[in-house]
């Protein structure tokens, strides 16, 4: 259980340090093209495909994060009026669902990035598939969250943050 606990912290820094490099190369390259489109009438022929494909992925990258969190969307004022129990079998039926829908990703993301890999993006010339490889990457560990918390394995990082601080 522990090399298992090691495996999943190694993979979950790789991916958590992959999308905060993702954001921050997203925040330069605007920034940059902002300063030199401002002072010296000038773009970068680059610079918007890399922003559209590092915000893809830092959207995508963001859902899993956003899952193994716990700070996606829920509405419990209805299911608070049902027993605990029942809302305990109600969470591991959603975490089933949040589990297929990793699948789906991971399925017809890679169909997808597969489908795109003889074309290119206009300005880079890098193959299309670099958008959309993401898909079955965020699919995978949308899976692995899942089957952590449906074996009550608590995947949140950050426990004592508040929301709106």
């Amino acid at each position: 259980m522990n090399l298992i606990k090691k495996l999943y912290s190694f993979i979950d820094n790789i991916f958590e340090n992959f999308t905060l490099l993702s954001l921050i190369f997203l925040v330069f390259i605007v920034t940059m093209q902002v300063i030199t489109r401002y002072f010296f009438n000038f773009v970068f022929f680059w610079s918007e495909e890399i922003t559209l494909l590092l915000l893809v992925w830092f959207g995508f990258m963001g859902i899993a994060i956003g899952f193994r969190e716990y700070i996606h969307l829920g509405i419990d004022s209805f299911t608070n009026l049902f027993p605990k129990v029942f809302n305990k079998v109600l969470d591991k039926v959603i975490l089933a669902i949040v589990f297929l829908f990793g699948i789906y990703l991971v399925v017809q993301g890679w169909q997808f990035t597969v489908l795109m890999l003889e074309s290119t993006l206009p300005a880079t010339k890098l193959p299309s598939s670099i958008t959309y490889i993401v898909m079955p990457i965020t699919g995978i560990m949308i899976c692995l969250y899942a089957l952590l918390q449906l074996f009550n394995i608590d995947t949140a990082k950050y426990k004592d943050i508040e929301e709106g601080h």
